[in-house]
């Protein structure tokens, strides 16, 4: 069996071949692939160029021509490494040992960064003013400044103006600030000039300020009236509900409107008072005044010269069992001089002289008249 042509053909149009003429190689010329026909390995045949196959009669065998090896890129000489110079040890001196010991310690930088300056600024002061006469002159331009500063005229006050107070009061006010205008603000101390406006026993707060437009305003917060209170010398004075003088007053018709306590004391016990006055309720238009005993308890007197003894303890209470029996029993529209609530258990009634005698004669009983 026949075995398939080579590779190349020869070219269509080749010169006739003569007898005894040498066979010249025919010129190799691009052959083009057949669309039929596989390309060759020509791989194959430079592994292996001794195992190739005959010629057929015709054919010219072209040998494929050998490609040169391709040059393989010789390595990159290594960079040689340098070695790193030794460097020569030298021990330091012990000063300069320390001086690196002291530079690690906090407070040593401290002192060096911020404290050597300002001792170096605190010595030439010194060394300034060492001299008397420089330190005068500067003692003197100081106070010049200041006085110019303080002068000026938005720091000026000139004016006094006193708020919440009566006309009494104010006039009271003004006399007590004592502050003669105009006069710089700087001069003028706040908090002592509140301490001699707070000694009024009307004011009960006050506050004092420098305005805007050369203004010292004093704010006065008065205190009510609540109760008159008439000590054992005679003397009648207005006080407030925690038993705070407010005024003097000359006699019980010029505050009408307000009850009468009594009796050493009665100005501590101020709030009691006026619980027992809101709770007399029906008893209030006939009530006359309160009378501290002993500091220890009170004494209602109403018109018509009777007298309600309250106990010590709980005297509201009592009071308002009182009213309920009086409400049920009409007791103290009788001749009743005194009613004693100091025992609970065993409240007493004293009847008036004249009651008494016509209940001892009804009785059948004859006694000598007495005040009992």
């Amino acid at each position: 069996m026949r075995e398939p042509p080579p590779l190349t053909a020869p070219p269509l149009h080749a010169p006739p071949r003569h007898a005894g003429a040498a066979v010249r190689p025919a010129l190799s010329e691009p052959v083009q692939p057949s669309l039929a026909a596989p390309a060759p390995d020509l791989r194959a045949q430079r592994v292996a160029p001794s195992v190739q196959k005959p010629v057929a009669a015709g054919w010219t065998r072209h040998a494929a021509p050998e490609r040169p090896p391709e040059p393989q890129p010789e390595p990159a000489p290594k960079p040689r490494q340098s070695r790193p110079a030794r460097r020569r040890e030298v021990a330091p001196s012990r000063l300069a040992y320390r001086m690196e010991r002291l530079w690690l310690t906090p407070m040593f930088r401290v002192a060096m960064r911020y404290g050597m300056p300002v001792l170096l600024v605190a010595l030439v002061l010194a060394v300034w003013l060492g001299n008397d006469a420089r330190r005068a002159a500067m003692a003197n331009q100081i106070a010049e400044w200041r006085l110019a500063i303080e002068t000026r005229p938005e720091f000026m006050v000139s004016m006094l103006a006193v708020e919440g107070a009566d006309p009494a009061l104010d006039a009271a006010v003004r006399q007590v600030v004592g502050i003669e205008l105009p006069q710089s603000s700087f001069h003028i101390d706040l908090d002592a000039t509140r301490a001699r406006v707070a000694t009024l026993d009307a004011v009960k707060d006050v506050q004092v300020a420098v305005r805007s437009g050369g203004v010292l305003a004093v704010t006065i917060t008065e205190r009510e009236p609540a109760l008159i209170w008439r000590q054992d010398s005679g003397t009648m004075a207005l006080i407030d509900g925690d038993g705070k003088r407010v005024a003097l007053i000359l006699e019980r018709a010029d505050r009408a409107d307000l009850p009468l306590v009594a009796g050493d004391g009665a100005n501590r016990a101020a709030a009691e008072a006026l619980a027992l006055v809101k709770a007399s309720g029906p008893l209030q238009k006939r009530l006359r005044g309160l009378v501290r005993i002993g500091e220890r308890r009170w004494d209602m007197v109403l018109d018509r010269d009777q007298r309600i003894q309250l106990p010590q303890d709980n005297p509201v209470s009592a009071l308002g069992r009182l009213i309920a029996l009086d409400q049920a029993e009409d007791l103290l529209a009788r001749d009743v001089k005194t009613v004693d609530l100091r025992l609970k258990t065993r409240p007493t009634l004293r009847l008036a002289p004249q009651a008494l005698a016509q209940m001892r004669r009804a009785q059948g009983l004859e006694t000598a008249e007495s005040d009992l």
